[in-house]
């Protein structure tokens, strides 16, 4: 139906009866999502007296690491002139950095005899106003400038005060150092068509900003930009918006820069500007009539490993333009695969950024488990154009906001593109700032124009507990009396409103809802027969965790063994996980983990079968598990239940690998399954991965299957001799081996069996250049995960701190080293001087808590020594 009038949103009794019915599976998806985002929320700094110039004290919400002051409101940004310069060049040595300036247009709100604005490791040595811009030629003497550090702050002491309802100009000249840690504005090394090579790009989210520039670095602060990059004129410079002039420019010393100036921006929060100046290659379509453009380094380019990202970026944008019924505002768009982005992606409006296993797909991969994970990112990150760019939230507590619908309209972007694997429409807050309750109204108004489907509270009320304190609950059940009660998990004071799907004995029961600390559901009482049971939380579509009593547990395992596929086998992944996580918090003893697991010779789901490993086996403690007495054990419990399954894939390896091209479950979890198999011993999987290795030795132009490649390349090597090392070896310095192929070869070179090979490792990488600092950590950490390469790693970096030191002591690098140290009861904590060879500088200690599933006996304790060259 039409509106009837005036402004607002009218929908028929059916229609809101079916958009009730499909806003309640997303209000369930939005309360997991709201777990995982929740902050204690609190209102706005109230604006302080004009009197007193410095900022308001800091609120939760912020990000770790970021500091808590807000700024006061005395002023607003309405506009950005910013000039970048990164002064690096093709073949430059350190040191590295960057200059640049700003002019700011604000608005004054309230008289002020002070500017506070955000800044952070920055050298500022100029500052001016000009104003009030309704007088030409006026000027505001700034008297002081002063940097606060702590605050990350930057404050202009003023000689006369600004006066609201005036716009004035704030001109800022700075310079800084470009870092390599992946944050603010920072320099990245990397290999390309047989070169060395060097690209700055940045990572603003969600507070570094103010490392590149000084700005109101909030994300409710928002304004325009016009943005200048001088750059190498071999380079080229991307910003959130398109080019329109190449210039050049001669500095000090004559040399020639250009200068690329980009065209106004939209309205937005300084966390979504972005820059990158690089010399990578592209490729580019027009979707309707806007241009999107992939960059990647040029041999990646070359191979076509971009071209899958361009053929699903288009359709997946006008698949989102049609579902919000709002167009794409910005006229371009460009994605860059950069070689080392700790982020993983960043949604830069209008310039988004990748790691490149997020972007890159290699044309030979048949499988579409990779594609799946590509086309996933891209549509999360192309939601945040819309959630998170055009509608931004007001403060960082409201993250969960635009990440949780960003998560949830990811599977929607890519199963349009992906088939394998309609909400209603507003504009209503773009190029503005919205917090949760906006959405909460606007759910609520859907909710009350049916009366099919009822909550048991407002919309608002039951978000509120959701999103208003951290945390899940776990609810205990007591299927005797019909008892569930709640509390928060690891703490018993905080309680939510609750959602409680459930079955009795295989049959779906109606929604019920735990709106107290403890409520009895007769309906939930069960009878004496061993064969009535209850689940609760089916399919997991709720975020808690479920304590099942004894008896109930009981039940539940004499069904599994019986019959698995009673239960469905998202709710067995669930069983499982809860009680793995119930086991380690100490809610329950392991033995009725186990319990529930003796079925598992009856499982052939790979995504159930992963729970159990990644409990059972964590990666971390993999090297150091077969020293503990639980191995042989362990191993016995595991490969009797794991060999049908295993050998049913195996045979598909062997035999017809691509008939697992549309198995999704398998590209994501048989890794993992296929490594810990290798790692239990099973000799068909040792003898698996060296007849796949030596099919790739005796021809390089073979492809093992990628689903298992890691596994295949690190026990082939393991079986094998240094004739298998150095295959790897040479294979790792082709030039068009991608940086996941590269990484996996680096692991690979560590599994081998010979000491003398990990020393060869280690040396080899501290004596190539070719080697980046990622690179670095990476090795040590592969070489220390090993059975036999913990203490050669420990002795290899203590013999060589000082190189190690002088090479790499401007870019972190951190290496953990863990050991069970035995002390008597009562005894002082073991001294530095007690455990390591030689005194080094830049080194921490630090005593971690004894963990059950960690292989250090009582009488021992885990002693991470962390190795920090900065």
């Amino acid at each position: 139906m039409g509106a009837r009038g005036g402004s607002g949103l009218y929908v028929g009794r059916g229609t809101a009866a079916l958009l009730a019915a499909l806003l309640l599976s997303l209000l369930a998806a939005l309360l997991a999502l709201a777990a995982l985002y929740g902050r204690c929320r609190h209102p706005p700094p109230p604006a302080r007296p004009a009197a007193t110039p410095g900022p308001d004290p800091g609120v939760p919400g912020a990000p770790t690491g970021v500091s808590l002051r807000r700024l006061p409101r005395h002023l607003l940004p309405v506009h950005y002139e910013l000039e970048l310069w990164p002064r690096v060049r093709p073949g430059q040595e350190d040191p590295f950095g960057f200059s640049g300036q700003v002019n700011i247009t604000v608005r004054c709100r309230r008289d002020t005899r002070s500017v506070v604005l955000h800044s952070a490791g920055l050298k500022s040595h100029r500052a001016a106003i000009r104003g009030p811009l309704i007088q030409t030629g006026a000027a505001v003497e700034v008297e002081a400038l002063r940097l606060e550090e702590e605050g990350e702050l930057a404050v202009l002491e003023l000689s006369e005060p600004l006066l609201a309802g005036q716009r004035y100009v704030l001109q800022l000249s700075f310079h800084g150092r470009l870092r390599e840690d992946r944050e603010g504005l920072f320099l990245t090394r990397y290999t390309d068509l047989g070169c060395s090579s060097m690209l700055v790009a940045s990572q603003l989210e969600p507070a570094y900003a103010r490392t590149v520039f000084p700005c109101f670095d909030e994300p409710d602060m928002k304004a325009t930009f016009n943005i200048r990059i001088v750059h190498d004129p071999s380079y080229v410079a991307l910003s959130n918006m398109p080019a329109i002039d190449v210039s050049e420019m001669k500095d000090e010393n004559g040399s020639l820069w250009s200068v690329t100036t980009f065209n106004t921006s939209l309205k937005m929060s300084t966390y979504l500007t972005a820059f990158v100046v690089c010399d990578f290659d592209y490729v580019n379509t027009t979707e309707r009539g806007k241009e999107i453009r992939i960059w990647a380094r040029k041999e990646a380019v070359k191979n076509g490993y971009v071209d899958y990202a361009l053929n699903i970026t288009g359709p997946i944008f006008s698949f989102l333009e049609d579902l919000f019924n709002i167009s794409y505002p910005l006229p371009k768009t460009d994605l860059v695969a950069l070689p080392d982005f700790g982020a993983g992606a960043m949604e830069n409006w209008g310039l988004m950024t990748f790691e490149e296993s997020a972007l890159l797909y290699l044309p030979s991969d048949k499988f579409t488990g990779r594609k799946m994970i590509i086309a996933l990112i891209v549509s999360h990150e192309l939601a945040h154009q819309w959630f998170g760019n055009l509608v931004t939230m007001t403060w960082w507590n409201d993250l969960w906001l635009k990440e949780g619908l960003a998560s949830y309209l990811e599977h929607l972007g890519a199963t349009f593109v992906e088939p394998k694997l309609s909400l209603v429409s507003s504009s209503e807050f773009a190029f503005s700032n919205a917090n949760q309750d906006d959405l909460w109204i606007h759910i609520q108004l859907i909710v009350d124009a049916q009366d099919e489907v009822q909550l048991p509270a407002s919309v608002k009320k039951i978000m509120d507990s959701w999103t208003r304190q951290n945390g899940f609950p776990v609810l205990t059940f007591n299927i005797t009396t019909g008892t569930i009660s709640q509390e928060k998990f690891h703490n018993k004071n905080n309680t939510w409103i609750v959602p409680i799907s459930w079955m009795r004995n295989g049959s779906s029961q109606p929604l019920m809802w735990l709106d107290n600390s403890s409520k009895v559901f007769p309906e939930m009482q069960v009878s004496e027969s061993e064969y009535d049971w209850i689940l609760l939380n089916v399919n997991l579509s709720g975020y808690y965790r479920v304590n099942y009593d004894q008896l109930n547990l009981k039940r539940l395992v004499h069904l599994l063994e019986n019959d698995p596929k009673a239960i469905p086998a998202v709710s067995r992944f669930q069983l499982l996980d809860d009680i793995f996580a119930l086991t380690w918090s100490g809610y329950i003893e392991i033995e009725a983990a186990l319990e529930l697991t003796k079925y598992l010779a009856r499982e052939n789901e790979l995504f159930v079968w992963n729970v159990v490993l990644v409990n059972l086996v964590p990666d971390n403690v993999e090297s150091t598990l077969k020293n503990y007495e639980v191995y042989p054990l362990l191993k016995k419990y595991l490969l009797k239940r794991m060999l049908p399954i295993y050998h049913y894939y195996a045979g598909f390896i062997r035999k017809n690998v691509d008939a697992l091209e549309g198995d999704y479950f398998a590209q994501v979890y048989l890794e993992k399954f296929f490594a810990t198999a290798c790692w239990l011993g099973l000799q068909d999987c040792l003898d698996l991965s060296s007849e796949l290795y030596t099919k790739w030795m005796d021809n390089p132009e073979y492809k093992i299957p990628f689903l298992i490649r890691r596994t295949v390349c690190c026990y082939g090597v393991a079986v094998g001799s240094d004739k298998e090392w150095d295959f790897a070896w040479e294979m790792y310095k082709l030039n068009d081996s991608t940086t996941e192929d590269k990484d996996i070869l680096l692991s690979a070179m560590s599994c081998a069996k010979e000491s003398w090979l990990l020393h060869r490792s280690l040396h080899y990488w501290l004596s190539d250049t070719q080697f980046s600092s990622n690179c670095t950590a990476n090795i040590l950490e592969y070489v220390v995960s090993k059975d036999n390469g913990h203490r050669i790693a420990w002795e290899f970096v203590t013999k060589n701190w000082s190189l190690l030191s002088e090479r790499y002591g401007n870019q972190p690098v951190m290496i953990s080293f863990y050991f069970c140290v035995s002390f008597a009861p009562g005894a002082n904590f073991p001294s530095r001087d007690n455990i390591l060879e030689q005194n080094m500088s830049n080194l921490s200690i630090a005593k971690g808590k004894r963990k059950s599933h960690l292989p250090c006996r009582q009488s021992t304790i885990i002693l991470a020594i962390t190795l920090t060259c900065t």
